[in-house]
């Protein structure tokens, strides 16, 4: 705790909490960091599921790594080019990198859509992206919409050094959240009669934390509001590459080319990363791609405070210019993401779990809403606490996401290999099964963890817990999922 003094020489920005690190969100992943699973040293630690982080297809990144050593200026081979690279480079990027990046956003969008490697502004990852986005679009107290339940970074990315609101666009569990025109204009109205001057709509397509895509229909309907309104619509692609089955992607550049869609061109604007599609968040690869030509030269400027390094750009813009792997790695990717999705929301099925239908992203919509004994948020939190504590799972409660509706949970499952999934299925299985044993029998004895009045229909003793967790590991052998030689579960 800072005393006064020491409040008085820092700023409002320094003092305060607008990080909005007090979140159900961040606390996981502490929990995590305090007691990190390892199958080894400490195989009953929490294993991270709250990260949404691709780590399937490192295999096909580290092949062709192998086989194109003079991509990196730090190896003999490569190190010809090192002067060139590591001195002073202009803001706009490498052209090559701005060129390798715009292929690889055409391929990932099958080719349908073209873009401009002039309109390709670099920052560092979509963090910083969407914060310059923001500065360029809004002054304090401005605000944008934003369909729930959405990416609890948000709050952060958009809100703290800016100045600008977000409003929620309330989507229901009733039509599995689906993006309406009624919720829009519910949400555009309620900013009007508070005075709020709406300056943009913010859409995640694929969706996080759904792992749903916006169909055509819902695009043009967006597309047509924001027109309408006259405000600015900024699109959120950075999980498009993740889509593992059919229906494909469609982006944002697709619908706004169309013949008969009626658009202003100076109000889109798509936000992109490499964090999520090729797996590599610790390269800060962000992008703005603005259609309006004030955005781009705006964001140009800005982009020198959040620069990604040009040792960076130079791997990246060899590898992505390879379309022999850029093909493969898509191909690879997606159906090493529709495996692990399948195996993983079969498991949970089996114990009578569901999850909402999709075919994108690095993780699940997880419904446990029928083991709470009261449909609110605080029962929510009260079985996230025991899934984190006891269960030992980091995932995350939906009421850190503004999700209308209590009993959901966002679960990561690309962040891991297949011997760790296997753990945490094994965890959730026997959690599931104990419940369902305690729905069927009058408990002797209240447990050590439940408090009088408590919120929760469940019944979990640890020792019972670790029974059932050696009884389902003995059966390993006999589990869907293929045993890795490398556990590697990280943050």
């Amino acid at each position: 705790m800072m005393n006064k003094n020491q409040q008085n020489l820092l700023s409002k920005m320094a003092t305060g909490n607008g990080h909005g690190e007090n979140s159900p969100y961040f606390d996981g992943w502490k929990a995590y960091e305090d007691n990190p699973f390892h199958p080894t040293d400490n195989p009953h630690g929490v294993i991270q599921m709250g990260l949404a982080e691709n780590q399937l297809s490192f295999d096909l990144v580290e092949e062709w790594v192998m086989k194109n050593p003079e991509a990196s200026i730090c190896t003999p081979e490569g190190v010809t080019d090192f002067r060139d690279i590591a001195i002073y480079q202009d803001y706009h990027g490498l052209t090559e990198f701005r060129y390798a990046v715009a292929n690889f956003m055409e391929k990932v969008r099958g080719n349908r859509v073209r873009f401009d490697p002039d309109r390709i502004v670099m920052s560092g990852g979509a963090t910083g992206a969407h914060e310059m986005t923001v500065f360029c679009l809004a002054d304090p107290g401005d605000a944008f919409l934003v369909p729930t339940p959405y990416y609890p970074g948000f709050d952060r990315d958009l809100r703290w050094r800016t100045g600008a609101q977000l409003v929620p666009v309330v989507c229901e569990r009733s039509n599995d959240f689906k993006v309406t025109r009624e919720a829009l204009e519910a949400a555009y109205k309620s900013a009007q009669e508070a005075n709020i001057r709406v300056k943009g709509l913010l859409i995640t397509n694929p969706s996080n934390p759904l792992g749903t895509i916006l169909d055509r229909e819902t695009l043009r309907m967006v597309v047509s509001f924001i027109n309408e309104k006259s405000i600015h619509l900024v699109c959120d692609e950075i999980y498009a590459a993740t889509v593992f089955t059919q229906p494909g992607f469609i982006s944002i550049a697709e619908i706004i080319q169309e013949k008969e869609i009626e658009c202003n061109h100076d109000l889109i604007h798509i936000v992109y990363s490499l964090s999520k599609d090729l797996g590599f968040p610790g390269f800060r690869v962000g992008i703005v791609y603005s259609y309006n030509n004030a955005v781009v030269s705006c964001c140009r400027k800005m982009s020198s405070f959040g620069l990604v390094s040009s040792q960076t750009q130079h791997l990246i813009a060899s590898m992505l210019s390879d379309d022999d792997f850029v093909n493969k790695f898509i191909a690879g990717s997606a159906n090493k993401l529709a495996a692990r999705h399948k195996v993983f929301t079969e498991g949970l099925a089996k114990v009578g779990i569901s999850c909402l239908q999709s075919n994108a992203g690095l993780f699940v919509w997880m419904d446990l809403h029928h083991l709470l004994k009261e449909q609110t948020f605080e029962a929510e939190m009260a079985l996230w606490k025991v899934i984190i504590h006891e269960v030992k799972l980091n995932v995350s409660p939906g009421s850190s996401f503004h999700c209308s509706a209590p009993g959901w949970f966002r679960v990561c499952f690309a962040n891991m290999d297949d011997q760790t999934m296997d753990v945490a299925l094994t965890r959730i299985r026997a959690f599931a099964v104990q419940n369902n044993e305690s729905s069927t029998t009058v408990p002797m004895k209240r447990q050590c963890w439940q408090k009088p009045q408590n919120n929760l229909r469940l019944s979990f003793k640890s020792r019972r817990m670790d029974d059932l967790v050696m009884t389902q590991c003995s059966m390993s052998p006999h589990s869907p999922l293929a045993q890795s030689p490398l556990v590697r579960a990280r943050n």
